[in-house]
């Protein structure tokens, strides 16, 4: 009994001496004193284009995105049904990840704008600009009306502000992608004032003037996107042409991310080396057999690792679309999902060039348009070949004794002339069908351009139009399903998302759709 009082008063003691500590104390107990809670933005921004590249760009969406244009056939697990469209171009669980990646990117690229500001630097404000369009315009692109306004909003400690964020329609976030790269071009005009970018930002290294590039490029692109919402195609097409001329001038200006190495791994090869999905497709085979496209001798591998020479091969054996069989080490495949160290582009110089000839096509001004195509065309090749040597030279590959290598590369004088003899009679038969479908071309590789091509092939059908011939028999998905993170959690979402079969009958806002 005595020890039981003892206990009781020591108790008490302590009620009374609590109290008396400093709240500041209590409140520092659980505090994670290890980890850092603030960084400069140059930091935060380098997360950013990492995030970007790998997971946004190169990702997931390019993987799916490949198999829906066809510049890929899935062979296996989830690429296997969305290529037979068996659940998962409409589950939300196909691109969550993907989904998740987007909001986090938006939010550390404002996060990077808000720093930035602060510190009055400016060129590091407009990377961040830059970015948070290119997220957001990714986004939308692929999923139509989102969450944005509200979305990515926090407290001050860092705690979602929203936590069923309203769904946006797709022409008010254009309008504020325009916004980040209208603010985007005056702010890179500026300077620093502190602590600089320079080697964080693994894109241009912290110069603005190409980033400057970057952001007028990224206009040419979103206004041609919005081609079916135009109140006046001449004028806007004139607009295109005078933002490319403030882009890119050669492919040494292109936004690349080109840090990929043994170790860091282009993200197509990444997912192949660890799923074997992917094979080799029989419709972007035919369209380069079709055209005596030399690419077609530099693009393609058979299952023992040897470059295939063309359809005469004896090996030749690329995979039917839509109607594969799931089977690893079975077709060929692309040269590509080896190239392990292949730049991701964010927008590339044969692009801005494409989207030149476009415009020019539209404006009926068909014998310039041919010129910029032919140079287009003859870009395209030259990435082809920086894609087809990354593959040969993959260090992962060099280790297991490397694809053996059986063609020449294609020449800048070769491309010419496969322009002129090829390209050139097609371009004048119906000039921008061909520029649509050698743009289609051109994004088959390993620098994560299937998604654009997926956005062309989007776009062309809200105007009526398919130039680009797609074989599989199955149901072609008119934009991606919302991912489950928020069908689950968002009311909003979940009613938009429904049972998913959206996705094959809806196309989005800039392709014709009401969302």
């Amino acid at each position: 009994m005595k020890k039981i009082i003892s206990n009781i008063l020591s108790i008490a003691a302590l009620s009374f001496i609590m109290p008396s500590c400093s709240e500041d104390i209590m409140d520092d107990i659980n505090k994670d004193s290890d980890h850092t809670r603030d960084v400069p933005a140059k930091f935060i921004l380098s997360d950013v284009l990492t995030a970007t590249a790998f997971y946004n760009t190169g990702g997931d969406m390019n993987t799916y995105t490949a198999a829906y244009v066809e510049h890929e056939v899935g062979v296996h697990n989830q690429l296997f049904r969305a290529e037979h469209r068996e659940g998962e171009p409409s589950s939300a669980t196909t691109l969550n990840n993907v989904w998740e990646n987007l909001y986090t990117a938006l939010k550390n690229a404002k996060l990077v704008i808000s720093k930035s500001e602060a510190a009055d630097n400016m060129v590091t404000k407009g990377i961040g600009e830059i970015m948070a369009a290119y997220n957001a315009a990714l986004l939308t692109d692929m999923f139509g009306d989102v969450p944005f306004s509200e979305a990515t909003l926090t407290k001050e400690d860092g705690t979602p502000l929203h936590m069923s964020p309203k769904i946006d329609k797709q022409q008010d976030i254009y309008a504020a992608i325009f916004e980040y790269l209208d603010q985007a071009i005056s702010d890179l005009q500026g300077v620093d004032a502190e602590d600089p970018v320079r080697d964080y930002d693994f894109v241009y290294r912290g110069d603005a003037s190409k980033w400057l590039k970057l952001a007028y490029g990224l206009k040419a692109r979103y206004t041609m996107r919005l081609i079916n919402r135009s109140q006046g195609i001449s004028a806007d097409m004139e607009k295109v042409l005078d933002y490319v001329s403030k882009s890119f001038a050669s492919a040494g200006e292109q936004a690349a991310f080109a840090v990929y190495d043994a170790s860091q791994l282009n993200p197509l090869f990444d997912f192949q080396w660890s799923r074997d999905a992917l094979a080799a497709s029989q419709s972007m085979a035919d369209k380069l057999a079709e055209r005596n496209d030399p690419r077609i001798r530099r693009s393609f591998v058979n299952a023992d690792w040897e470059q295939l020479t063309g359809v005469d091969d004896k090996t030749w054996f690329p995979a039917p679309n839509g109607e594969s069989e799931q089977v690893q080490y079975y077709y060929n495949t692309s040269a590509f999902v080896y190239s392990q160290t292949a730049p991701t582009l964010f927008l590339s110089y044969h692009e801005i060039l494409f989207l030149k000839a476009e415009a020019l096509c539209r404006l009926n001004r068909i014998e310039e348009a041919g010129e910029v195509l032919k140079e287009a065309v003859i870009a395209a090749i030259a990435n082809n070949e920086v894609n087809v040597n990354a593959a040969m030279t993959a260090p992962t590959i060099l280790d297991y004794g490397g694809l053996a290598e059986t063609t020449e590369a294609v020449t800048p004088d070769e491309a010419a002339e496969y322009f002129d003899t090829g390209v050139k009679p097609l371009f004048t038969a119906d000039p921008l069908k061909e520029t649509m479908i050698q743009k289609y071309i051109a994004f088959f590789g390993a620098s994560g351009e299937s998604p654009e091509c997926y956005n062309d092939i989007r776009r062309l059908l809200g105007q009526g139009v398919s130039y680009v011939t797609l074989i599989n028999p199955n149901r072609f998905p008119l934009r991606c399903p919302y991912g489950n993170s928020d069908t689950t959690t968002n009311p909003a979402v979940q009613e938009a998302y429904g049972n998913g079969q959206y996705v094959y009958t809806e196309p989005v806002w800039w392709a014709g759709g009401e969302r």
